[in-house]
């Protein structure tokens, strides 16, 4: 069960970054990936209707995280209209 789940994780890394990441980090590698976006310091803070990261100033660029988030939010789609 164990390998299979670490599959799944690779797996699903690998088809994140090929649809997700801009052509500028595509080439990283997952480790870097997972330590540089994945595994860094934020606060998350609510404000009414949004959310708002925090991010440590040695984290990747503003730019760079809201391009990443940009393209994962095109994945979801439109929502469907109910008939």
């Amino acid at each position: 069960m164990r390998l299979q789940l670490f599959a799944l994780a690779y797996n699903l890394a690998n088809f994140l970054r090929s649809l997700a990441l801009p052509d500028m980090i595509a080439q990283w590698s997952l480790t870097t990936l997972r330590e540089t976006l994945v595994k860094i310091g934020a606060w998350i803070v609510r404000h009414g209707r949004y959310l708002v990261f925090q991010l440590a100033e040695v984290a990747v660029p503003r730019s760079l995280f809201a391009e990443i988030l940009r393209r994962i939010d095109r994945l979801r789609g439109s929502p469907v209209a109910a008939a």
